[in-house]
């Protein structure tokens, strides 16, 4: 999935508006002097505002499909036009600004 790669400082949002950060950033491939971020590992949404009753607030996001001919360490990166989703309400995450100098396929 070609698209600019994300790193540990890039704004990423559930689908309600709470902020994500990955759990576990790569220091090995720096992006805009921050670590980026690989495919298998979860980030962590803090604060999702949603109504239990009506939809399940978000608590981790998995990111489902990222780089193809990229890798790090043998994993793909995350990439901003990958597919994602949340646990437990199976909405996505959203990036919102990422570093603009590296993209990938």
């Amino acid at each position: 999935m070609p698209g600019f790669l994300l790193q540990q400082g890039a704004t990423v949002t559930c689908a309600h508006g709470a902020p994500a950060m990955p759990t576990v950033p790569n220091p090995a491939v720096m992006l805009s002097g921050m670590p980026s971020a690989l495919l298998p590992f979860p980030w962590i949404v803090t604060g999702c505002p949603a109504a239990a009753a009506l939809n399940p607030p978000c608590i981790t996001g998995t990111w489902l499909l990222g780089t193809l001919r990229v890798t790090s360490f043998g994993q793909p990166f995350v990439v901003q036009s990958g597919t994602s989703v949340c646990a437990p309400s199976g909405l996505p995450l959203m990036p919102i600004v990422a570093q603009t100098r590296v993209a990938a396929q």
